[in-house]
This record gives structure tokens, sequence and C-alpha cells, in this order.
């Protein structure tokens, strides 16, 4: 070989070298739709949030193929939560995650554990409210507790499952006021909201977003907000009140406090690259209009943590339910 053809083949080799590292190999992306697997029934919170984001998605073109919802809320939500777990090493399923994730196998024994999944990002957190209908006499959360001790039977407080966030913060209110509620579970908060409309519930401590239409309607007053400050929201929802003009449920003398993640996982067992995807995929979606006007007529906290970041969020998350579960006396022996 000359030295000039030898030469020339070290060029085309350097030349074949720059082009790669120019052009490297395409990340991971999905091939076929994704599933949005909801963990609960029609209409309710996390129902919604998936609808967003499956409309969001595609009218920012935030990924190449389309994303479709999946409700499995059988068996309280152990339905989704089995699902994702026998879908080890798929990425085309993505889970919307709350206190399900940790309440439920205390409370029901299922053999599953968050761990299992494939973390991806925690993308907002929810608050609840305590309502009451509007056709009931009481205006505040110190007439309705006085209400409530002196009703008999009791008054019937409805909420989403059973031994869940809902259930729990009805047993805590009980514990600080000594009253005592005929807790009814139901399918989604879009039931609940329909039941304390049509006066079968006295009360329910839905999420903002379960009860939105109907306070904005004038249906169902807002008592109290079960957090440690109140909602940051100031536009008027209904014709008097903004999410901020409802005051802290401690404000009133309750002092029950509880906030709900809303995270993003994937299946275990699936690639770092494939992480990697969904990781950028929500980093993005939350910054579109569309989530950012959806965060504030829900009435939700925003947050956006990944990683090691979102892990120990997990953990401490974790210990705090595990210790509420235990207390309501809701663990399963």
């Amino acid at each position: 070989m000359s030295k000039q053809l030898g030469a020339f083949g070290l060029f085309v080799g350097a030349l074949g070298a720059v082009a790669m590292a120019a052009n490297p190999a395409a990340a991971w992306e999905p091939s076929k739709p994704v599933e949005i697997v909801v963990a609960a029934g029609a209409g309710g919170a996390s129902d919604q949030m998936a609808r967003m984001m499956q409309s969001a998605i595609q009218k920012n073109n935030l990924m190449k193929q389309p994303a479709v919802v999946s409700l499995k809320g059988g068996a309280s939500g152990g339905e989704a939560l089995m699902y994702m777990k026998s879908s080890e090493g798929d990425p085309h399923k993505v889970l919307i995650a709350y206190s399900l994730i940790y309440m439920l196998p205390l409370s029901a024994k299922i053999p599953f554990n968050w761990r299992e999944l494939s973390p991806v990002s925690v993308i907002a957190l929810d608050q609840f409210i305590l309502w009451s209908n509007t056709t009931l006499p009481h205006k505040n959360v110190k007439e309705f507790i006085a209400a409530a001790k002196a009703a008999n039977p009791p008054f019937k407080m409805g909420g989403t499952g059973s031994k869940r966030e809902d259930q729990v913060l009805t047993v805590f209110t009980e514990k600080k006021t000594g009253t005592k509620f005929a807790y009814l579970p139901y399918k989604s908060g879009g039931e609940a909201a329909t039941q304390l409309v049509g006066n079968h519930t006295q009360a329910n401590v839905n999420n903002p977003s379960e009860n939105l239409e109907v306070w904005r309607a004038g249906q169902v007053r807002a008592l109290c907000v079960f957090d440690k400050e109140r909602m940051q929201y100031k536009a008027k929802v209904t014709d008097k009140q903004s999410w901020n003009d409802i005051p802290t449920c401690k404000e009133e003398g309750l002092d029950v406090q509880y906030l709900m993640l809303r995270a993003m996982f994937l299946p275990g067992k699936v690639t770092p690259d494939q992480t990697a995807f969904y990781v950028d995929l929500f980093k993005k979606l939350v910054q579109t209009t569309d989530y950012k006007e959806y965060l504030e007529k829900q009435a939700l906290k925003p947050v956006f943590l990944t990683g090691k970041d979102m892990v120990k969020f997990l953990e401490e998350d974790d210990a705090l339910n595990k210790n509420l579960m235990t207390e309501a006396g809701f663990v399963a022996n």
C-alpha cells in the first residue's frame, strides 16, 4: 500500500469518526402508543390529569407516538398496581401514582411495593378540602363540627375508596374533634361529588379538582383545606371565592394536614435511556401552558422531582403514610 493511499485511508477513517461523533446513536423513544395507567375510576383527579396529559402531549408534539388513557380502578386501584408490576421491562406503560402506592399494600396486603417500579418524576402535590352541601345551614368548620356532633344518625362522609387518604382524613378529623362520621367509600372522587350534591352524604374530603365544577355551580361549600398554608391561587373560581380564600383547617381549629403526591412510574427493569426519555417528556410537559393552566384550575401545588431527589421524597412520604395508616388502625395483620 502506498503512503498516499495509507494516508487517504486514515483520512477517511477520521472523517467517519467525526461523523459518528456528530450523529450519535438515536436516543430511545416509544415505538408504539404509550399507555397512561390510572389506578382509579372515571371522573376522579387521576383520570382528569391523565386526560390533560394526553391532550397536552399531542397538542405540543412532545412525543411521536400517541398517548392513550387506561382506567384500571378495580380492587380499589390494586388492578393498576399489579398490572404495572406484571409489565416488567415494558417502557410503553406509565402509571400516574398517588398515595395508593403506599396505602393499599398495607390495608389489603397485596404483594406490591413501589420500589418494584421505576420512578420517573413527581410532578405535583395534591391537597384535600373538607366540603359540605350548600343546602345545609353550617357555613364554617366550627358550625359543621357542632352539627356533626349533634347528628343522629351520624353525618355521612363520602370519599374515594376504603382505608385510603380520604378515610384517613376522616378518622383524624374524628380524633381531633370527638365527632363520629359514617364513612362511605365510592369508586372515584367524581362519584363522591355527585353523592354530596344529591344530599346522599353531608360532606366529603375530595381534592379541589374533584369538586371544582359543583363548587363553581354553588352546590357545595369549601370549609377548609388540610394543609399548613392556604392555596396560592388568587383568581376567582366562584363568583365570590378563589382557592386562596379557603382557610386552612388549622386556622379553623381543626389541626389536620395532608398532602398527596402525583408521580409518574414506569414498570420495573426498564433501561436507563427509556427512563431518561420519560423524565425529559414530563419535564417538557410541566413547562407547557396547558399544564400550568391545569395546575391553577385544579389548585395543585407545583413541584418537579426526579432521580435521587424523587427517591428521597418517596422514602420519606412512604414512612409518613405508614405512620398515619398505623395510627388510624388500617394496617392489615
